[in-house]
């Protein structure tokens, strides 16, 4: 059983900071990608940042240079710190990790169960 705890959603107002984390706990092989995805009311979830085994790092254009995704191996832990954020920010963040279980021939994907981000005035 693999679970995934998220915290440090809430409302910031524009130009903010936030900062999310997210900490995996049960029994695998190994940890794969990690990443945070979003959605917001009336649109399809879209993927923010990811984060391999190797931290090479890929985000979406509209928060490149202000997200910053990280990882702590030791902690199975994914954070993800937004700076100057912007009210369309403003979004149910999801994380996601994939995980090879023991005995698995593919990477079964997980998700926290979501942190809502309010960005506003």
């Amino acid at each position: 059983q693999v679970q995934l705890v998220e915290s440090g959603g809430g409302l910031v107002q524009p130009g903010g900071s936030l900062r999310l984390s997210c900490a995996a706990s049960g029994h695998w092989f190994s940890i794969n990608a990690m990443g945070w995805y979003r959605q917001a009311p009336g649109k399809e979830r879209e993927l923010v940042a990811a984060i391999t085994t190797n931290t090479g790092t890929n985000y979406a254009d509209s928060v490149k240079g202000r997200f910053t995704i990280s990882r702590d191996n030791a902690k199975n832990t994914v954070y993800l710190q937004m700076n100057t954020l912007k009210p369309e920010d403003t979004a149910v963040y999801y994380c996601h990790v994939a995980i090879w279980l023991v005995g698995g021939v593919v990477p079964r994907d997980y998700w926290g169960q979501g942190t809502q981000v309010t960005v506003a005035s």
